[in-house]
């Protein structure tokens, strides 16, 4: 027969199991919605989880009223009818918007809607001050991405941009595109862009494995700007975030710049990297 020391320790075995189910739960949580934000008012990319939608600095209270008083599935229909419409392929164009969530903008003006799918792939070169990180782009699966891309890096957006957001290996990515960030571990960075945002693209089937470039967006549809991630492990993240390319040189300089860590940890395994990676120039190839 148990005894009542038995029954205390077999009690405190069941709360200890049920904090480390919760925290567990949590963590997962926190994974999933990492990845959320480049804007400002949510959570950046692989966002700061002081409650998985603050973003580097702020809170999206606009958000979460709406969905208090609406059901999360009405909210989203809602906002998908407003936002951005995907690539239209009888007409061979994309749809960007004008970026209401109020960060801070980097205006360059609005990419041309008319784009071509061909060809197929197209080579994008970030030149950093750590060498060149060369990515091949989906242009079949993610024109309109991949036209944005190549119309800020015309339009030298990113030159002098730095990474502002390094993961561990439990969240491996390094999250870049920012051109107001500073990378210092102190300033609010992630919340700048371009001034408009697209639809996402190529979701079905998505992953986030290492090799894969994605693009950062807010838990909203249709908030995808400039702000990417560069995958250097495997990440378990839902279909939400654009994969518009794979990483076909410069993982070593991800691989470096993971095991030089964070300048500190912003409570999520996440922060501004201490070796600093600085966009010096982008390059395209493969121009139809």
């Amino acid at each position: 027969m148990a005894t009542g020391k038995d029954r205390q320790k077999q009690l405190a075995r069941e709360h200890y199991e049920r904090q480390m189910q919760r925290r567990q739960e949590r963590e997962q949580k926190a994974k999933r919605a990492a990845i959320i934000g480049s804007t400002a008012g949510v959570v950046v990319v692989v966002g700061g989880i002081v409650t998985a939608v603050a973003m580097l600095g702020g809170n999206d209270t606009g958000t979460e009223a709406a969905s208090s008083s609406t059901s999360p599935a009405a909210t989203a229909q809602a906002t998908a009818a407003a936002g951005p419409k995907p690539y239209d392929a009888k007409t061979g164009t994309c749809d960007y918007v004008a970026d209401t969530s109020g960060g801070q903008v980097k205006d360059v003006g609005m990419p041309p809607t008319k784009v071509d799918t061909k060809p197929a792939e197209k080579t994008m070169t970030f030149k950093t001050n750590l060498g060149d990180i060369v990515v091949e782009l989906n242009n079949a699966k993610a024109p309109c991405t991949t036209n944005s891309l190549e119309f800020l890096a015309e339009k030298n957006y990113y030159d002098g941009s730095k990474c502002h957001r390094l993961g561990s290996d439990n969240f491996p990515m390094l999250q870049c595109g920012d051109p107001t960030a500073k990378a210092d571990g102190k300033s609010q960075d992630g919340s700048g862009g371009p001034g408009y945002v697209m639809a996402e693209e190529n979701l079905q089937g998505a992953q986030y494995k290492r090799g894969v470039m994605a693009m950062a967006k807010t838990s909203a549809p249709g908030s995808t700007g400039s702000q990417f991630f560069l995958v250097y492990g495997d990440i378990g993240l839902t279909p939400d975030y654009t994969p518009v390319g794979t990483i076909t040189k410069g993982l070593d300089i991800l691989d470096k710049v993971n095991k030089a860590g964070v300048m500190a940890d912003m409570g999520d395994g996440t922060g501004a990297p201490k070796q600093t990676v600085e966009i010096k120039d982008v390059t395209f190839a493969g121009k139809s």
